[in-house]
């Protein structure tokens, strides 16, 4: 959560002309604003939506796309199932590098009482998740999204020259 998913997820699609999904942002498109299904519904009518969603855009997305999921997407198994065939990137951040983006942000229903600690225990619950999925690991701390995107492009290069070839507007 707010590691910059969208803003990295945008300009590296943007980059490469490929298609951008963002999940959080199809989720409210298609059912208003998230802090109102949270409040209608609760996380787990919210879980069940994001679950669904998550499924239709990898389906669409197939290969040539980068998809942002929300940070507790991996919170579902069978969201977990599907991106085991996908290259996964965990966006890694701290309390510092985020703090910043939370202070004021009322569009996260999970931080509406003590964002940093919050955030602090989600991070510490859900780490292992996003270690155990991720193909690779890009460090965000301090770092401005340009700078963020090519540490990713370094590991999407490496991953594709070691696997396939070198990374092009196909992949």
């Amino acid at each position: 959560m707010a590691t910059g998913k969208s803003t990295v997820g945008r300009r590296l699609a943007s980059r490469h002309g490929w298609r951008f999904f963002d999940t959080d942002a199809v989720i409210s498109e298609r059912n208003g604003p998230i802090p109102a299904i949270f409040a209608e519904l609760g996380e787990s009518g919210f879980r069940r939506i994001e679950a669904q969603v998550v499924a239709e855009v990898l389906a669409e997305a197939g290969g040539g796309a980068v998809v942002s999921l929300g940070g507790g997407a991996v919170l579902d198994e069978g969201t977990r199932r599907l991106l085991k065939g996908a290259f996964v990137v965990f966006l890694d951040a701290d309390l510092a590098t985020v703090l910043p983006r939370l202070s004021g942000d009322t569009g996260r229903p999970l931080l509406a009482r003590g964002a940093a600690e919050t955030w602090a225990r989600l991070d510490r619950e859900r780490r292992p998740l996003y270690e155990a999925l991720a193909s690779a690991t890009v460090d965000t701390r301090n770092a401005a999204p340009d700078v963020v995107v090519r540490r990713l492009e370094d590991q999407l290069r490496h991953h594709f020259r070691t696997e396939e070839g070198t990374l092009g507007n196909d992949r």
